[in-house]
């Protein structure tokens, strides 16, 4: 039997709230993306039964946030939020209401965020409750608060982000008054937690996924020219514009705001400022990307501002070393971030690593295919090129690394080592830093093609032995 949908089940708990005697309708973003044609991610449900009362409807449930309404149903292992409606009020620290009341529909769509998000939808009646204005704002393509919107945004300064988030990613422009609240509060954005920053700007940067399906429901009248539409420009390279129109970037990521007005030597980079090159790498990301590539790519350049200089007899700008400098600040700025470990790792690897591509050609075969062996190896080569389509368009070393590569492929007894340390110190080899130095030379023999089997590798470390005792 097939699995229901998430849709499916969402329509489900609904019912399941609405025969017991309860109102209930799918609430924020899902009916949003479902007015627009897109298949929703996640679907919130909002209702006026009390937590203990949706605790006893459903067999599985989790308490996150029975204080807030707020509890979890579980359903085919599909987690869906089911809050009471309630109203907010007396927030003291930018992010939680000091109180917290059970109200009804109309009360719970005045607390919440924008327009957009504020729209209330019976999948049962297929009927629409707007009580904010949030379906003209969708015809007009607006992100505009609830309400005033200092209100709004001192309720949750992170609402400040999360504005310029929704409007990269729908395509919107932010209606005139919430873009001046947001351009004046801009500097209110420190006050809120490393994590909650980094996980709304990994969102806003998150590489575009593969079109998801539209909505088989009719859409209303007034909304057939919304379906499925896309934005224009992709929403990594428009969230950065915005980031930086907005006043934010400044107080999120000040060394990415100093690329602004980076400018680069034309006959490498005709798009001009190191930011301009960084948002054509953006607006080429491709939809199967890794998440951690629009952050080399935000990273990969970092250091230009702090290393140029520029040639007076020619006039030619030199970044000289700015990808050592631009690995050590990578690693500062994601670390303030809360990245875990090993993304930043993979990060910095591929920031420090990002100019060894236009020496390809160049390598020894050992070196070349150390460099195709590296654990990073396919996150460099996607910023690489990146690299090269936001600045000469020149893709031939990406095409040469690419055919390097396949070519390693087919030769699968070059990958693995021939020997390990374990085999030298049973040679004789005594423990010490001796064994990795002939390991690394081995190494790029074997690479090299000089040494193919494991009895030749033996017969070599024989040798060196012989040689230098």
């Amino acid at each position: 039997m097939r699995p229901a949908s998430p849709r499916a089940i969402a329509k489900e708990i609904v019912a399941t709230l609405q025969q017991a005697g309860f109102v209930a309708f799918w609430v924020g973003g899902c009916v949003r993306d479902f007015l627009l044609g897109r298949e929703p991610q996640d679907f919130d449900i909002a209702t006026d039964a009390k937590p203990e009362q949706v605790e006893k409807l459903f067999k599985k449930t989790i308490p996150v946030g029975r204080k807030f309404g707020v509890i979890i149903v579980v359903e085919n292992g599909i987690q869906f939020q089911v809050a009471t409606f309630r109203a907010e009020a007396d927030y003291q620290d930018g992010r939680r209401p000091e109180k917290v009341e059970f109200a009804n529909a109309e009360a719970d769509a005045s607390r919440r965020d924008f327009t957009v998000n504020g729209l209330f939808y019976d999948p049962l009646t297929q009927k629409i409750h707007d009580w904010v204005g949030g379906e003209k704002d969708l015809r007009a393509k607006n992100i505009r608060t609830i309400g005033q919107p200092e209100e709004r945004f001192g309720e949750d300064h992170l609402r400040i982000l999360r504005a310029v988030r929704f409007a990269a990613q729908l395509g919107f422009a932010i209606e005139p008054v919430t873009f001046a609240a947001i351009q004046s509060l801009a500097p209110k954005i420190k006050i809120i937690s490393a994590e909650r920053v980094r996980d709304e700007l990994v969102k806003l940067f998150a590489p575009p996924r593969p079109g998801a399906p539209a909505s088989s429901r009719r859409f209303p009248q007034e909304f057939p020219q919304l379906a499925g539409r896309m934005p224009a420009l992709p929403a990594a390279a428009r969230g950065l514009v915005l980031l930086r129109d907005s006043g934010l970037l400044e107080h999120l990521l000040p060394e990415l705001a100093a690329t602004i007005h980076c400018e680069q030597s034309p006959d490498f980079h005709p798009e001009g400022s190191v930011f301009n090159h960084i948002c054509l790498m953006l607006e080429n990301m491709p939809v199967d990307a890794s998440e951690l590539l629009p952050w080399a790519v935000l990273l990969h350049d970092i250091a230009k501002p702090v290393t140029a200089e520029k040639d007076l007899a020619t006039g030619k700008i030199h970044f000289y070393g700015h990808e050592k400098t631009g690995a050590d600040m990578a690693e500062e700025i994601l670390r303030r971030l809360k990245f875990p470990n090993q993304q930043i790792e993979e990060i910095v690897a591929a920031v420090r690593h990002h100019m060894q591509f236009k020496d390809v050609k160049l390598m020894r075969k050992a070196t070349l295919r150390r460099m195709l062996l590296r654990a990073t190896f396919p996150l460099e080569l996607a910023l690489h090129r990146l690299d090269s389509l936001g600045s000469h368009g020149d893709l031939e070393h990406y095409d040469f690394c690419v055919a390097a590569a396949e070519e390693l492929k087919q030769q699968p007894e070059i990958i693995p080592p021939l020997l390990t340390g374990d085999d030298l110190i049973a040679l004789g080899i005594p423990r010490g830093k001796r064994i990795g130095e002939l390991l690394h030379e081995l190494r790029d023999q074997q690479l090299a093609e000089e040494i193919k089997t494991a009895d030749e590798a033996r017969a070599w470390v024989k040798q060196q032995i012989q040689a230098h005792g």
